[in-house]
């Protein structure tokens, strides 16, 4: 189960990200897939790695608990021992060989848990290679994961910049197509053109004006001319008179 974990989480993390992205039709939703999967894959590594953990820290214990035998073995076999020789040296050898067995027994005990021991040590040794491997590998697999969670930010990220710089893109087109100061631009033409027209209305009607002030001078002239005229002919006939 645990190579099985470890090699899935391997493929993701060789798995090369562009590839996979070019051929995605949402790569967003593939990436966040894929920080699930990867997610997923480090929980169940992490299980198996308790579950080992777990597995030697029993082995530790039955290690632990047959030196104490050994220990507690020894222990009682000096004291038997001791026991004897003071039975001995009191003249009680009956009691005294008797003590001596129970040493031996003990010592037989004690020889039995420290060789118990001794048979667990290799597998306590590679049990605690296993583990420290497994530890690694997954800080391993959780580096991956975090540097697949940054990949996955900064992509989602750029792809939603180069979907906004998109669309400004499309309303700056479409503000080509239709640009509203172009429509202002044809209305301030049309009232220059108004203006103008009112312009030349105005010197229409000042040039009308002037013709008829100039009319009139014209006129005045005549009537002074007539009038002179009259004068002569008035001192004309009163010469004759006299």
């Amino acid at each position: 189960m645990k190579q099985s974990i470890f090699s899935r989480v391997a493929q993701l993390a060789k798995a090369n990200l562009n590839a996979l992205l070019d051929s995605a039709e949402d790569p967003q939703k593939m990436l966040d897939q894929m920080v699930r999967d990867y997610s997923e894959n480090i929980r169940e590594a992490e299980a198996a790695v308790a579950q080992t953990i777990g597995n030697l820290r029993m082995a530790e214990d039955d290690y632990n608990r047959a030196m104490d035998d050994a220990n507690t073995w020894g222990r009682k076999a000096i004291a038997a021992s001791r026991k004897a020789d003071e039975f001995r040296a009191a003249g009680n050898s009956v009691d005294a060989d008797k003590f001596d067995a129970l040493a031996k027994v003990a010592i037989g005990r004690q020889m039995t848990a420290e060789a118990t021991a001794k048979a667990q040590e290799p597998n306590l040794a590679a049990q605690n290679r296993v583990v420290d491997q497994l530890k690694n590998g997954l800080e391993m697999m959780r580096g991956k994961l975090r540097e697949l969670t940054v990949k996955r930010n900064e992509l989602v990220n750029r792809a939603r910049v180069a979907a906004t710089q998109s669309q400004v893109n499309d309303a700056l087109k479409a503000l080509d197509g239709g640009d509203p100061t172009s429509a202002i631009g044809r209305y301030e033409d049309k009232v220059r053109r108004q203006e103008a027209t009112a312009r030349g209305q105005q010197e229409l009607a000042a040039s009308s004006l002037d013709a008829q002030f100039a009319s009139l001078e014209d006129l005045g002239e005549q009537t002074e001319v007539e009038a002179r005229l009259a004068a002569l002919k008035s001192m004309d006939r009163k010469a004759i008179d006299y």
